[in-house]
């Protein structure tokens, strides 16, 4: 290639980018539209200016004051969960289980693995407290149990099976101090 027929391509490539350049900065010009007759009435557009600026200021105020119970008690719904007590067992054979207990209503939403599912107290004791309800874990036919022992909740055993109650699967849970 010689020297000269690069000059040509260089000079070509900046002019060719010269008119796209042009041709960019024409595109984004406001342009006024030709104005409508009466025939048309209401349907007529008005031109708008654009600016770059935003319509609102971006900036966040945020307030780190701590507000009383007293300042928002007139506005604000709270809701406390006093009879509610999470806690997570480790079964044998390995299965983990996080335990919701509903104080109020007596009881306890079991998340596993396999699935959720609420069971409803059955008995009046608090050792064991018996909770059960007639689907399986993964919301199937069957039945799931959970008994739970001593004041602090410390032991449990969930028993569930799916349509053949005598063929059920038996679990040994202990406590952690793990949070749920």
């Amino acid at each position: 290639m010689s020297v000269e027929f690069l000059k040509k391509v260089r000079s070509s490539v900046v002019l060719t980018s010269l008119l796209a350049g042009v041709l960019t900065v024409s595109a984004c010009q406001q342009q006024s539209e030709p104005e409508s007759g009466m025939d048309e009435g209401a349907n007529t557009e008005e031109s708008v200016p654009m600016s770059a600026e935003p319509a609102e200021p971006s900036d966040a105020v945020i307030d780190t004051e701590d507000a009383s119970l007293n300042e928002v008690e007139g506005d604000t719904a709270a809701s406390v969960n006093s009879g509610v007590t999470q806690m997570t067992y480790l079964c044998t054979p390995e299965l983990k289980i996080e335990a919701t207990y509903k104080e109020d209503s007596d009881q306890v939403v079991v998340a596993t693995a396999m699935g959720t599912v609420t069971l409803n107290q059955t008995n009046e004791g608090s050792n064991p407290e018996v909770f059960e309800v007639a689907t399986t874990i993964d919301g199937g036919q069957g039945f799931t149990q959970w008994r739970v022992g001593h004041e602090a909740r410390e032991t449990g055993v969930m028993r569930t099976a799916g349509s053949d109650s005598d063929n059920a699967r038996t679990y040994e849970c202990k406590k952690t101090d793990e949070a749920v």
